[in-house]
């Protein structure tokens, strides 16, 4: 190891052993002599071998002119990673680069038991891989000591950043000792890992490797077209395709992640599931079967994103686009690590299709875009994988002799041959048929029409003639395709089609003489272009022809004339209820009877409804009274000592008084069902008759009109307590009782147990 500055034995053979040459130019850089005390900012790719790095930029601090350590107490080193795959990876790569040193390593992170990690901080521990949360969960319990720390190394630290650790690592850095020595490792360096550099860092040495500006050299990029219904079918053929010894199929969402291990699994592959819902036991047992290969494929969420290193990874497959393209460029990186080549495939939807092109824009990437393999492509493939193996140069055993000959007696060369290719197709899941590329099916830009020849079709806007079901019933009439169609116009009697004068006569005969489209629609040739221009639009139709007038509902007025609508003067005028009242007050009438059906009232009284219009002989009485038990009560005269104007109600209700209409001979009501001449009493005419007067069977016959609710309502009680109220208010003034205070519609008890009680009189 000659590209090396230090010099400690124990780590040189821990590489050897390992099988390293050659420093990656990130493990040069970091573990320059004149660099072994400042602190470092180093940026580099993932797969750079950046755990290595800092693992050897930290040795002289750790170790110092000795070769292995001394009795674990205190940590020496802490390492912060974002996720327990990566804290737990580092520690691995950590444990074979010290083990000739006899380093001591604890792990603190999420999702493991915190009292076996107690106990190992307490037994002594000389470097210390954790996550930012457990870490400071056990410097607030006092189960690690802090005091003894020469170096921090921060791995990932803008993705510590992102998933919101900030807090804890300001905590971290603010408890460890002052002369500590402080490294950052991350792929990028944006802004924010720059001002936390500056803040926790002296003098830092910017490291930026010269391989950053090419990111990802041992990656092949390749964006795969797909229609949108094939994207996991797209999937399947690519890791049949590829046949990687391990393969990454990334998703968004742990949904996504359940959905494809469910499908995948059962179509055969060996496959496990990584995401942040699992156990830190499952995720690690997960990882395992990758690396021991009882699995193929892994289905991981952004979590497996970032420092998982399998060496057998060949693969990456991006089910989901990411978010960004910092995202892109991490997962990627799980392949073409250490100067293995690798492929990443993008699964890329027609609406996905600009995302993808952005983010490969922004990571400065160049990727080829093609089709996704199509099942021809896969099987060829598989022909030349079962070609080259190596099984065929190997020579033939001596025990497989014998069964050779008996095949060779059985079978002719051609059976056995197809019979090894059908076993050799039964072990391996069979690809999916894809639709054709969506590029191939995009629309093309129209060219010029040309000369053209006009049809009109017998069916228009009034029979339901549309564009949509025109252009079918054309093309199948006449054997044609839509592009030798030009512009259809639908017009209120009939439709004018442009077709394409090239194919024009085939289209005549295929139609026929009769120019039969489909029952009763014909097609006619037309011997010049028609005038679009003068064909308007009639206007359109509402309930048979009649159009509504501006201002009111259709039909409410079509029959009504000028003369007939109401002057607003006579329907904002107030009447004039004085004695005089029909000199000043005329009735506004309408021209046309009211199209409202009569209601029959008892005694064969006919009264119209509200609103329309009355009687020639009624209509010059102005207002009436109306029946008992009808309607809200009506301005009175000025006579009464009621405020607000009203008279007392009919004797229908509890507080009405005595009236002089009460019984009709004292108000001069004959008892005939038509009113007689002359009775009007202060100033109102009584015309409709009274309860008093409406037959048995004409009451049976009385309905009250619906928005009529003086007869609804029915006091509590039974009848003789009805009748019992009755008694008591009989020729008595309610009103007056209650100006007086005393109960309203009550009787007034004087003996017994529902006696009132006297009040005292006030001296």
């Amino acid at each position: 190891m000659t590209d090396i500055s230090i010099v400690i034995t124990t780590i040189l053979d821990a590489l050897a052993q390992q099988g390293y040459e050659t420093l990656t130019p990130v493990q040069i850089a970091v573990s320059e002599t004149e660099l072994e005390q400042t602190d470092l900012l180093v940026s580099a790719q993932t797969g750079s071998g950046k755990t290595v790095g800092f693992g050897l930029a930290i040795a002289p601090n750790l170790l110092g002119d000795d070769t292995v350590f001394k009795a674990a107490s205190a940590p020496l080193a802490l390492v912060i990673a974002p996720t327990r795959e990566l804290a737990l990876q580092v520690k691995r790569e950590l444990a074979w680069l010290y083990a000739k040193a006899g380093a001591v390593l604890a792990s603190c992170v999420g999702g493991m038991d915190s009292r076996d990690e107690r106990r190992a901080l307490g037994r002594g521990a000389h470097i210390v891989v954790a996550t930012p949360g457990r870490l400071r969960d056990h410097i607030q319990r006092g189960s690690i000591d802090m005091g003894a720390l020469r170096a921090v190394i921060l791995d990932e630290a803008d993705e510590m950043l992102d998933l919101g650790f900030r807090e804890d690592l300001e905590f971290i850095l603010g408890e460890a000792p002052k002369d500590r020595r402080t490294l950052l490792f991350s792929a990028t360096v944006p802004r924010a890992i720059a001002t936390l550099a500056k803040q926790y860092q002296k003098d830092a040495v910017r490291i930026a490797t010269t391989s950053e500006n090419s990111q990802h050299s041992d990656i092949e990029y390749r964006a795969l077209s797909v229609a949108p219904r094939d994207s996991e079918n797209a999937i399947i053929n690519v890791l049949r395709y590829y046949e990687s010894p391990n393969a990454i199929v990334f998703c968004n969402t742990r949904a996504m992640v359940n959905r494809l291990t469910t499908r995948f699994s059962n179509r055969g592959f060996s496959v496990v599931a990584l995401s942040g819902e699992l156990t830190q036991t499952e995720r690690t047992h997960a990882l395992q079967a990758m690396r021991d290969g009882r699995a193929r494929v892994c289905i991981a969420t952004d979590v497996a994103a970032r420092g998982i290193d399998l060496p057998n990874l060949e693969l990456v497959v991006h089910a989901e686009l990411p978010s960004n393209f910092e995202i892109l460029l991490h997962r990627s990186g799980r392949t073409g690590r250490a100067g293995r080549k690798g492929v990443s495939t993008m699964i890329v939807p027609p609406k996905s299709r600009s995302k993808a092109q952005r983010l490969l824009k922004m990571a400065k990437l160049t990727a080829e875009w093609a089709d996704a393999p199509s099942a021809e492509e896969v099987t060829e493939r598989d022909q030349i994988r079962l070609l080259s193996d190596a099984t065929w140069s190997e020579p033939v055993a001596d025990q497989e002799l014998e069964f050779i000959k008996k095949l060779t007696e059985l079978y002719t060369a051609e059976q056995i041959a197809a019979a090894y290719m059908r076993l050799y197709s039964d072990r391996k899941s069979a690809p999916e048929e894809l639709d054709a590329a969506p590029a191939e099916n995009a629309r093309k830009p129209r060219v010029e029409f040309g000369k053209s020849v006009w049809f009109t079709v017998s069916q228009g806007r009034d029979q339901g003639a549309e564009p949509r079901r025109l252009l079918p019933m054309v093309c199948n009439a006449g054997n044609i395709t839509k592009d030798d169609i030009g512009a259809i116009r639908v017009q209120a009697k009939e439709s004018y089609v442009e077709i394409r004068q090239a194919i024009a006569k085939e289209f005549q005969d295929a139609v026929g003489p009769e120019g039969k489209l489909e029952d009763n629609i014909r097609l006619r040739k037309l011997d010049k272009a028609p005038d679009l221009d003068k064909i308007q639009r009639p206007p359109r139709s509402d309930y048979g022809g009649n159009r509504a007038p501006s201002g009111g509902p259709s039909g409410a007025r079509k029959h009504l004339g000028e003369k007939s609508k109401p002057s607003h003067r006579a329907r904002d005028a107030k009447p004039d209820f004085s004695e005089n009242r029909k000199s000043n007050y005329v009735q506004t009438e309408r021209s046309l009877p009211d199209p409202r059906p009569e209601r029959s009232r008892p005694g064969g009284v006919v009264t119209q409804i509200k609103g329309s219009k009355t009687d020639e002989s009624k209509s010059s009485q102005g207002y009436k009274k109306k029946a008992e038990g009808k309607g809200k009560p009506k301005p009175a005269s000025g006579k009464t000592s009621k405020p607000g104007g009203y008279k007392d109600k009919p004797p229908g209700s509890t507080n009405a008084k005595k009236a002089p209409w009460s019984k009709g001979k004292e108000a001069g009501f004959s008892k005939s069902k038509k009113p007689s001449s002359g009775q009007v009493k202060d100033g109102v005419s009584k015309t409709k008759e009274t309860s008093s007067n409406i037959s048995p069977s004409d009451a049976n016959r009385y309905r009250a009109p619906a928005n009529d609710t003086s007869k609804r309502f029915v006091p509590p009680g039974s009848s003789k307590t009805a009748k019992r109220r009755k008694a008591s208010t009989q020729g008595k003034d309610n009103n007056a009782e209650a100006r007086a205070g005393k109960p309203f519609g009550k009787p007034k008890v004087t003996k017994g147990p529902n006696a009132v009680p006297r009040r005292p009189k006030q001296t």
